[in-house]
Parts: structure tokens; C-alpha cells; sequence
């Protein structure tokens, strides 16, 4: 039995290609009853549509270009309480996704959702199929993650964090527990032999506690790496995070603050001689220091990838079986942290200075 085709199925229907086309993505130029009995005839068919094809013409019709292949839609929300830093993430992460996009034949264009832009997801919706827009990419979202109004059946997405319900998408995002695992491994061969963490409470919930997950797992596996409790808190502040600095004496201090460098200085840590500092994510630093970079732009082209992927395999909708893709962190040296172990450092002083081995420096 031959393949069926929009032609095939515009003429056993006795209607034009343009009405069945029309019909099938829901245009509201096609009366009711035509568009229920068009998809009804498709369904029984078993047609199913090139998610590809009506960005390529509508694109070709304005642009009369001749390697154009489609639109991916970077998607996010108006939240009022997303943290600032956010938006230097989606920066380096829609670099990414574009420059990637491009070099496969695809535009990548940004949308906006609820709050002050007054855009519904009933309208936001509306706007995609209208630009016949069917691969989406949402950015990662500080609340819990609702984009099931949209009609997924005609779209193929990926979300950019670890975990999304509704609808159930392919996921990517950094690996947070490797990366970190990697670092306090670094600060160890380092000399540090008690890192503190410190770390806002929805922070490391949206993660899935990824971070503390890490964190207790090296001091479990490395008693000689100390017991200072992680310092969990809605929100850290100097109020909080100065007196668990005195009691606990951390000699490495881990957090996305930077701020956190004054407060330790107000305790008495001289940076890096005494303590250091590492920031876990350079997009959130205020002031030189060391830290991960959480590699936004690689994210970025890993989501463009994966999302035209699935429009060549033509997969559109939830899955069943969700997958995650995690992209290590790198380290960033910076002036929070010696370069060397101590003892290292200790030796080459002494051979600079001729001074006998036994001699305290």
C-alpha cells in the first residue's frame, strides 16, 4: 500500500491540498466539520506529516532562500522571582543553540510566556503554528515547569534541566554531581582538608539535590576531608553564613555567592593564604575568583541537536521514557585558590631561602 500524501489525501477527500493542509495544523480559515473529517481521514490513513515541511515553504516564501530547514523556538517564562544571573545563562545558552542551529539550516528564535507579557500558552501556541514552528527548546524554568497547554503533538522539544512532567521531555543540562565531585577531588590534591558548602535551599531542591548529593557522598567516602555540615538556608546571608564560618572553620568554601568572599574576610580569612573560595557557577561571580563554568553555550548546542534530531526522525510529543543528557562543568582557576599544595609552596621557599628543613616558616 503506497505511502499516503497530502495530495493523495486532499483528493479522496475531494478538497485542495491547501484546505487538507490548512485543516490538519489547525488554521481557524477551515470550518469545524471540514477539519474533523480531514483528520479523521488521516488518522484512518495513516498519515503522518513532515514536522519539517510547512517551516521550510513558509521560510522559502519570505526569505526565497534555498537551504533554509526550519525554526527551533527557544522558549522561557516571565517569572518575577528568577534570580538576575538567569538571564547571563540564556544569553550564553541561546549563543550556542543559534550558532548550532545555523550551521544545520536552522533559525532559532526566542519567545516569552506569561507574567508581564501577557502572552497566554493558549497564545503562545497560536503564534508557533502560525509561524509553523515545530521544534522547541524551553529553557529552564525557577518554579515548577508547566507547558502542557501547548498542543505537543505537533511539536518536538527538549527542556534544558534535569527533570520536567508536563509534558515529559528529553532533558539537558550540566552535571552538576560530577562536576562537583571533580573539583573537591582538585581542592583535596590541593591540601584543603575541610571544604565547606553553602547553598540555598530551592537551589538545590530544582536540582534534585544534586549538589549536597555530591558533597556528602566525598565526605563519606573521605573521612580526612573533615565533617563541616553544609550550610542549607532559604535564603544565605551574612547573618547566616558567618557564624557557620566561625563554628565550623571550613579552610575551602564552596557556594554560588561570590559575596561570600567579603564575609569570610570580616571573620578573619585571609584569601587564598588561609582559605580559599570557589564559586560553582562563574556566571554568578561579583568578583575574580575560581569557579565552574557550567558551559551554557555547549548545553546550548547539545539542545539544537537533539531538537532537529527528532523533527528528521519527525517525533513529535511527550515520551514515555525520558532520557537526560549531562554536560561536565569546567574548572576555572582564579585567585581564591592557591595553585599549589601547601606543602609544595613550603618547600620552594625553603630551597629559595636556603633555610634548613627543620626550620618553621
Amino acid at each position: 500500500m503506497p505511502t499516503p500524501t497530502l495530495r493523495t489525501l486532499a483528493k479522496s477527500l475531494g478538497l485542495s491540498r491547501t484546505t487538507v493542509s490548512e485543516a490538519l495544523r489547525g488554521s481557524p480559515c477551515v470550518k469545524a466539520d471540514t477539519m474533523e473529517r480531514v483528520r479523521a481521514a488521516a488518522k484512518a490513513a495513516g498519515y503522518q506529516p513532515n514536522p519539517l515541511a510547512g517551516a521550510v515553504m513558509s521560510e522559502l516564501r519570505r526569505s526565497r532562500g534555498g537551504t533554509f530547514r526550519g525554526v527551533i523556538a527557544i522558549l522561557t517564562l516571565d517569572e518575577p522571582d528568577r534570580p538576575d544571573y538567569a538571564k547571563r545563562f540564556y544569553r550564553e545558552f541561546t549563543r550556542g543553540a543559534t550558532e548550532r542551529a545555523a550551521t544545520l539550516g536552522f533559525k532559532v528564535e526566542a519567545f516569552t510566556a506569561g507574567g508581564k507579557t501577557g502572552i497566554t500558552m493558549h497564545r503562545l501556541d497560536q503564534i508557533l503554528q502560525s509561524r509553523g514552528i515545530q521544534g522547541i527548546i524551553i529553557l529552564p524554568v525557577w518554579g515548577d515547569p508547566d507547558f502542557s497547554a501547548l498542543s505537543w503533538s505537533r511539536y518536538a522539544g527538549v527542556y534544558t534541566d534535569y527533570y520536567i512532567k508536563q509534558p515529559a521531555l528529553h532533558a539537558i543540562c550540566p552535571d552538576h554531581y560530577r562536576s562537583l565531585i571533580n573539583v573537591l577531588h582538585r581542592l583535596h590534591a590541593l591540601g584543603y582538608k575541610r571544604p565547606g558548602l553553602f547553598m540555598q535551599k530551592h537551589h538545590d531542591e530544582r536540582l534534585l539535590y544534586r549538589w549536597q548529593g555530591a558533597f556528602l557522598s566525598f565526605q563519606y567516602n573521605h573521612p580526612e576531608a573533615g565533617n563541616v555540615p553544609p550550610l542549607v538556608a532559604d535564603e544565605i546571608t551574612r547573618d547566616n553564613f558567618e557564624p557557620w564560618f566561625r563554628k565550623h572553620a571550613p579552610d575551602v568554601v564552596l557556594g554560588h555567592q561570590s559575596e561570600a568572599i567579603d564575609w569570610m574576610r570580616a571573620a578573619g580569612a585571609r584569601i587564598p593564604k588561609t582559605q580559599g573560595f570557589f564559586c560553582l557557577n562563574t556566571l554568578r561571580q561579583h568578583t575574580p575568583c575560581a569557579g565552574l563554568d557550567q558551559c551554557p553555550e555547549t548545553i546550548g548546542s547539545r539542545a539544537a541537536e537533539a531538537v532537529i534530531a527528532k523533527l528528521h526522525r519527525n517525533e513529535c510529543g511527550a515520551t514515555s521514557t525520558v532520557s537526560l543528557t549531562t554536560i561536565p562543568s569546567h574548572w576555572v582557576d582564579g585567585p581564591t585558590i592557591r595553585s599549589k599544595p601547601l606543602k609544595s609552596r613550603i618547600d620552594e621557599l625553603r630551597q629559595a631561602s636556603s633555610l634548613p628543613g627543620n626550620l618553621a616558616l
